[in-house]
C-alpha cells in the first residue's frame, strides 16, 4: 500500500473512535510497526493527530472545553498522582496561587494548612477551607462550564497579588504552540498568574501533549511540566523547551 493511502485510511480509522491502537492500524493496512510509527510522526507533524503510548489519538477541536463535571471524572489516578507530587513543593509560609483546574483540585488535600492561597476556581473554596487553609477567591464572573472566575474584576483583583509558586491546568502542550485553553478569558488570569509568581507550574496528564486550544497561554519555557507520563518521541519534543517531571506510581 502507498503512502498516501495509508495516511487516509489512518485518518478515517481516527474519524470513527478517538484512539486507534498500532497494532490495529498494522493489521488495517498490512504493513509492517516500524512504517506505521513512521506514518504517525508525518502526520502528528502536519498537526492531524497525536501520537499517544501504543498508538495515536484523534486531535480535540481548539474551541472544545469539557466542563468541570467532565474532568474531574477522567483520568484520575494520573491527576492524583501528579497532585501529590505538585503539593510536595508548596513549603509552610508560602503564598501561592491554584488554577481553577481539575488536576489542580486534587492538590488540596496533600498542601500544608500553613499557607495562603489565592484561586480562581470557585470549586476550590470549600476544599481550601476544610484544610482550614487562608484563601483568598479572586472577583470577576463565574464561567458556568469550568466553575472558573474571569473578566476584568478577576484581572483587577489578581494583580494586587505576588506568588511564591502558581500552579496552571491546560488544554494543550505543543512544542510550536505552547501552552494553550479554549477560552481567551481564562487564558488571560492564567498568563497573568504565570507572571505574578517567582516558580509555575503547568500539571497535566499525557493527554494534553501535542493538543492545540484556542487561546495562547505561554510559551513552554515560562512554566515547568509535571506529568505521568512521556513517551520518547515526546521527550524529545518537549525537554529542550522546559523542565518536565514524570511522576510515576
Amino acid at each position: 500500500m502507498l503512502e498516501p493511502e495509508r495516511h487516509q485510511k489512518i485518518l478515517e480509522a481516527l474519524k470513527n473512535k478517538n484512539t486507534v491502537k498500532l497494532q490495529e492500524l498494522v493489521e488495517l493496512t498490512n504493513s509492517s510497526e516500524s512504517t506505521i510509527r513512521r506514518d504517525l510522526t508525518q502526520l502528528e507533524q502536519r498537526n492531524l493527530l497525536k501520537r499517544v503510548h501504543g498508538g495515536a489519538a484523534r486531535l480535540q477541536g481548539n474551541l472544545t472545553e469539557p466542563t468541570m463535571t467532565e474532568k474531574s471524572s477522567k483520568n484520575l489516578q494520573a491527576k492524583n498522582q501528579i497532585a501529590q507530587f505538585a503539593a510536595k513543593l508548596v513549603e509552610e509560609g508560602e503564598s501561592i496561587y491554584l488554577d481553577a483546574g481539575s488536576t489542580i483540585l486534587e492538590m488540596i488535600p496533600y498542601l500544608p494548612s500553613n499557607i495562603v492561597v489565592v484561586t480562581n476556581g470557585l470549586t476550590h473554596a470549600n476544599e481550601l477551607l476544610e484544610k482550614e487553609i487562608k484563601t483568598y477567591l479572586i472577583g470577576g464572573f463565574i464561567k458556568p462550564t469550568t466553575k472558573a472566575m474571569v473578566g476584568r474584576g478577576a484581572v483587577d483583583s489578581l494583580e494586587k497579588y505576588r506568588f511564591d509558586k502558581c500552579f496552571l491546568g491546560v488544554n494543550g502542550i505543543h512544542p510550536q504552540y505552547g501552552y494553550t485553553t479554549p477560552d481567551q478569558e481564562e487564558a488571560s488570569i492564567k498568563q497573568m498568574a504565570l507572571s505574578l509568581a517567582r516558580e509555575s507550574f503547568v500539571l497535566a496528564d499525557e493527554s494534553k501533549f501535542s493538543e492545540v486550544a484556542f487561546a495562547k497561554i505561554a510559551e513552554l519555557s515560562e512554566a515547568s511540566i509535571i506529568t505521568d507520563h512521556l513517551s520518547a518521541e515526546a521527550e524529545e519534543l518537549f525537554i529542550s523547551q522546559t523542565k518536565i517531571k514524570v511522576v510515576t506510581a
